[in-house]
């Protein structure tokens, strides 16, 4: 039986990888698919990965409909046998229940990867219609790290490397923006919580600390020096 299943994870953690991964091991097979995306940081119409592999794709807009178009190819004679949908956060919940249509209707596998959350922590539209309809849920098993080394679990935005926490919930950007871009970054919780950057752990890092002593600590300062 077809399947619906969302891939998700962080940023910078390969979804995008592997679902070039996936596209070619199908295609290898004989299946034919169809490759949809939505706002990729390599511009429209693209599914890139960050280690340099791209391929052309649909891009997703707000009236696409996934099962009338999958219909109409049908009907013209073509051929289809599984979806590839990255950035599924970005899709609209109507488009979800659309995909489940291609599954359930059309016998389609349709395989979707895509973020959780957002900048603020609170889940895409897209993505949140997926973990309620998807026959499976995966959590991909390569870990992105937080600049301390932990597991990294939350995608911050940050603007010339200071996080922020307000604006728009949808900014395309990219984790190797440069100063003073809107960019993202992937956090531990702990660091997300309390709003540390990498680069606002550097500039901590090289601040003197301060301590608090009189003219007669002098002799303790040197002990502890």
């Amino acid at each position: 039986m077809a399947e619906l299943v969302f891939f998700s994870g962080t940023m910078d953690c390969g979804k995008s990888t592997l679902a070039l991964q996936m596209d070619h091991n199908h295609a290898a097979r004989g299946r034919q698919g169809i490759i949809f995306t939505r706002n990729d940081r390599a511009g429209a119409a693209t599914l890139s990965s960050r280690l340099g592999l791209a391929t052309g794709a649909v891009e997703v807009t707000d009236d696409l409909d996934f099962h009338t178009h999958v219909v109409q190819l049908l009907s013209g004679g073509g051929r289809v046998d599984y979806l590839i949908c990255d950035e599924a956060q970005f899709f609209a919940a109507g488009q979800v229940d659309q995909l489940a249509r291609v599954v359930d209707e059309l016998d389609i596998d349709v395989y979707t990867f895509g973020i959780t959350t957002d900048f603020r922590t609170r889940l895409f539209p897209g993505s949140q219609r997926l973990i309620e309809l998807a026959d499976r849920v995966e959590v991909l098993q390569v870990e992105a790290l937080c600049w301390c080394g932990s597991r990294a679990t939350h995608n911050a935005r940050t603007v010339g490397g200071v996080m922020v926490v307000e604006g728009a919930q949808v900014v395309v950007g990219d984790v190797a923006a440069g100063s003073g871009e809107v960019g993202y970054e992937v956090l531990c919780r702990r660091h997300h919580r309390r709003r540390m950057t990498a680069a606002g752990a550097r500039a901590a890092a090289l601040s003197p600390d301060v301590l608090p002593f009189e003219s007669g600590d002098r002799d303790a300062t040197a002990v502890i020096r």
